[in-house]
């Protein structure tokens, strides 16, 4: 490999992927001026990506350089980090596809940012390579998509308008439709695989963050407790929420102990939350959750969950995804309802405890369209990118985080705010 300079800014790995053909094209707009190429297993099935996004966006993407590289090959993973600074990796599911590219972009030296929803895979990453990241002096982020970066940042930027000290947030998530549905899918069939296998393996979790924090926090007061298992939110017009089950609040906690052991901030503590607007719709998700779960236990109930994924969803995850107009007419919408403190009540050491129980509430939200993969993608090319411009406002020298650690002192909030996402103060803290 040549000198540094004459790598390439970027390059989006599985690009021929579902994920991948969206990053391009959001890619094509938000990589203006900088050297980007595409890579995968396959030159033929790149060259048919790119010259399908070519006409889709209607730019001359000729120029692209497609780079060839095999999840089983680590000498081609290798080369492929080296002709980067920073790889936007779309291969999934990361718990099987992950751990080699993330090692061959260290050795390399390059960053790396992904759209991962698996915390096993964050967590161990984290466990396994934050020191060697940090000596080679490269970021490796993850959950840089929906939902986990709405709902970590929507944390940092919650707790910068609120002017003291936030004890606990409560996120609420509302996936709408400006369309009724049409009977399609809405998870394509990767998302639906991490799925299964990120609660077959739950049980890993407990000794994997004994290994990653060997201390645990402080018994904070008073504690978030967790709502009825299936409540009504009563300032989202009477929709029912039940508990989330997605990722958010693992990578949300991940990026307050880091402010903790850092910057010795009190922790916030989280719950999240999704919302339906009627209880059939709630009915109707628990029976699948139900089933999903019993059958994720065993081998023979995880294969016919990846078999038949229609029909385990009522047609909601299937190999082809979602159509553009089902995506194109999405939207998302995440409730952060907060509470503390004011500062001047602020105590000298975050290890005290308040007299008082929490006396400021807070309401923000975190908006925009196509969740799933517009807004994903965007999010992803722009993780990518602050790295690129913002590095010195990013922890230390390197290592393994999550994008609240990442980016909270970066503008990413300001670039995701000007390019489709919505941060915004519902009811000022009072």
């Amino acid at each position: 490999m040549a000198q540094n300079e004459e790598r390439l800014d970027v390059i989006i790995f599985g690009a021929s992927g579902f994920t991948g053909k969206y990053t391009i094209y959001e890619g094509i707009k938000l990589l203006v001026g900088l050297r980007w190429g595409v890579a995968g297993r396959s030159r033929e099935k790149l060259r048919q990506t790119v010259a399908e996004i070519e006409k889709k966006a209607d730019k001359d993407l000729s120029e692209v350089p497609i780079i060839t590289a095999d999840l089983k090959d680590d000498d081609s993973l290798k080369q492929m980090a080296e002709r980067c600074k920073v790889l936007i990796n779309c291969c999934g599911p990361y718990r099987f596809y992950g751990e080699q590219v993330v090692k061959a972009c260290i050795e390399a030296g390059t960053h790396h940012v992904d759209v991962s929803g698996e915390p096993q895979y964050m967590e161990r990453m984290q466990l396994e390579y934050h020191q060697r990241a940090q000596e080679r002096g490269v970021y490796v982020v993850s959950a840089c998509g929906f939902d986990s970066i709405p709902a970590d940042l929507g944390t940092v930027f919650l707790e910068r308008q609120f002017d003291g000290v936030v004890n606990s947030v409560e996120t609420y998530l509302q996936v709408t439709s400006k369309i009724p549905h049409d009977g399609g899918a809405v998870l394509h069939y990767g998302t639906w695989e991490s799925a299964i296998y990120g609660l077959a393996h739950a049980n890993e979790l407990r000794p994997l963050r004994t290994q990653l924090y060997k201390t645990r926090l402080p018994n904070f007061q008073p504690r978030l407790k967790d709502r009825m298992v299936v409540h009504k939110a009563s300032f989202l017009n009477g929709w029912w929420a039940v508990p989330f089950p997605g990722s958010d609040r693992s990578v949300v906690m991940r990026s307050q102990r880091h402010f903790y052991d850092t910057e010795k901030k009190r922790p916030i503590q989280m719950k999240a939350y999704v919302a339906f607007e009627s209880i059939v719709q709630v009915l109707a998700v628990a029976f699948v959750a139900i089933v999903f779960a019993i059958m994720c236990r065993f081998k023979f109930g995880r294969q016919m969950l990846l078999k038949f994924p229609k029909l385990f969803t009522f047609g909601y995850a299937s190999h082809e995804g979602p159509t553009e107009k089902s995506m194109e007419n999405a939207q998302f919408a995440i409730y952060f309802r907060g509470e503390g403190w004011d500062k001047e009540e602020k105590l000298l050491e975050p290890t005290d405890q308040f007299k008082s129980p929490p006396t400021k509430k807070i309401v923000t939200k975190v908006s925009g369209t196509n969740p799933g993969y517009g807004a994903t993608c965007v999010a992803l090319v722009l993780s990518a990118l602050t790295i690129l411009r913002e590095s010195d406002k990013m922890p230390g020298t390197g290592g393994v985080y999550p994008p609240g650690a990442a980016y909270a002192k970066t503008s990413l909030i300001e670039q995701l705010s000007k390019n489709g996402f919505t941060f915004e103060v519902i009811k000022p803290p009072k």
